[in-house]
């Protein structure tokens, strides 16, 4: 029997300024040097309070990732797959113009890898999963699990690239040039 588990408010509450505590500190500092007293302190909420939230303040960054990821897989328009505009592109490389200084945060942190390899992971396991439950029992021509890792790893590619090259392109443009790329992959694959 699967549950639908709903924080209530005061848990979202302590979520948010958790969230907000650490996205602001990780501007300001290395995150190496970020600790569970600087989060508290700013969040203004006490260590076990934060403790029964995560284990510490990878696993809060680690949860905030995991979180994105599976926010970006749900805006995915599966009914636009290999014909149109069915990954929000635009929306995700926008959202990292606007936050240039967090992202340039995380590359001073060494962290931009990690987090790219790891949002090939949980982006990959967030589609795999909402194509198994769409396409159930469907013969498709090539493997859910590989459709899912080679649209994870497309998209985190071009938008490594894209930051790399010092943004060239506008997020509108660059969703165009990746579902022109994508599409026939995709139509030839589901």
């Amino acid at each position: 029997m699967k549950h639908n588990y709903r924080p209530d408010r005061r848990t979202l509450r302590t979520r948010r300024k958790l969230n907000t505590a650490m996205v602001g500190l990780i501007q300001e500092k290395r995150f190496d040097d970020i600790t569970v007293q600087n989060v508290i302190d700013r969040a203004e909420v006490a260590r076990g309070t934060f403790y029964a939230h995560c284990t510490g303040t990878e696993d809060l960054f680690d949860q905030q990732w995991q979180a994105f990821n599976r926010m970006l897989a749900e805006q995915i328009d599966w009914d636009r797959a290999g014909t149109e505009s069915f990954i929000p592109v635009t929306f995700f490389f926008q959202h990292l113009q606007d936050s240039q200084r967090f992202y340039q945060a995380l590359v001073r942190s060494r962290k931009v890898d990690v987090i790219f390899k790891s949002g090939v992971g949980y982006l990959s396991r967030n589609i795999e999963i909402t194509l198994n439950e769409r396409l159930k029992r469907r013969r498709v021509a090539i493997p859910i699990p590989i459709v899912a890792n080679y649209l994870a790893s497309e998209f985190f590619a071009l938008l490594k690239w894209w930051l790399e090259a010092g943004m060239p392109y506008t997020p509108e443009a660059m969703d165009q040039m990746f579902h022109r790329l994508i599409n026939p992959t995709i139509k030839s694959a589901l």
